[in-house]
């Protein structure tokens, strides 16, 4: 069986800014793959080469097999995609953002009214159903355009930095969410800037920094290769691997 997603030599530049120097990682079926990296370390545009929005310069980029660049079209039914910002329309409702994903993933109209309504009651949405987005509080953005990501059941998912900005309580309903899709089958890459979340939710970790995969592996694996598992942290050795705190800005 192939991987659900696969990065094998990814090369992105963007003039003389080197986004991508040849990475490389696989994701499992039915497994949680977390990016760590301070800003600039290319998560973001390893996202965009896999989920058909960007070309890679080299590189090979698969999902369940399928090559992005070759066929992106076959890829984009396969996926779904939460990215930074929330791609929600502001001046349409909840239920109507939902409905407009069915109907541009060409589902039966029947299977769009009761996929929305499972969705919404799903991410605690359904008292907010016929709200402009506009009025939703940040937490309810992110949880909608998840829940746009999943209304045609993909079973790859994408989400990037899915709880920056949001309140603990607001992230914990998030990961809450993503323990559940993991509990479907599904496979995800969750890029992220909390290491605490990396960690609660991801069966490996990967850290990347300018544009390169330093290590991968699982926390305690990370941890014992760089450090002292019973001492140190995975803060502590993303620390002495990136020379930044997570969430710090690359130069």
């Amino acid at each position: 069986m192939p991987a659900a997603i696969l990065a094998d030599g990814l090369v992105k530049s963007f003039g003389d800014v080197h986004a991508l120097r040849g990475v490389s990682f696989e994701v499992p079926t039915g497994t949680v793959l977390g990016v760590l990296g301070p800003n600039g370390a290319g998560k973001t545009t390893a996202v965009r080469i896999l989920t058909t929005l960007l070309r890679a310069d080299a590189g090979r980029a698969e999902v369940l097999g399928i090559d992005v660049a070759k066929s992106p079209a076959t890829v984009r039914a396969s996926i779904g995609l939460a990215g930074q910002n929330a791609a929600v329309d502001e001046n349409l409702t909840g239920r109507e953002n939902l409905q407009l994903v069915g109907r541009l993933t060409h589902m039966p109209r029947a299977a769009i009214a009761t996929r929305t309504d499972e969705l919404l009651e799903r991410f605690a949405l359904a008292d907010a159903d016929t709200r402009l987005v506009r009025h939703y509080s940040g937490g309810m953005r992110r949880r909608l355009d998840l829940a746009a990501a999943l209304v045609h059941r993909p079973p790859v998912l994408f989400l990037d930095e899915p709880t920056t900005g949001l309140d603990p309580q607001a992230r914990r309903a998030v990961w809450e969410v993503i323990r559940t899709l993991k509990s479907e089958g599904r496979s995800v890459m969750l890029t992220t800037h909390y290491l605490e979340e990396a960690e609660e939710l991801a069966d490996k970790v990967a850290i990347m920094d300018k544009g390169k995969i330093i290590t991968s592996g699982t926390p305690n694996e990370i941890i014992a290769r760089y450090g002292n598992v019973e001492r140190d942290s995975l803060e502590d050795v993303f620390v002495k691997l990136v020379g930044k705190e997570v969430g710090a800005k690359a130069e």
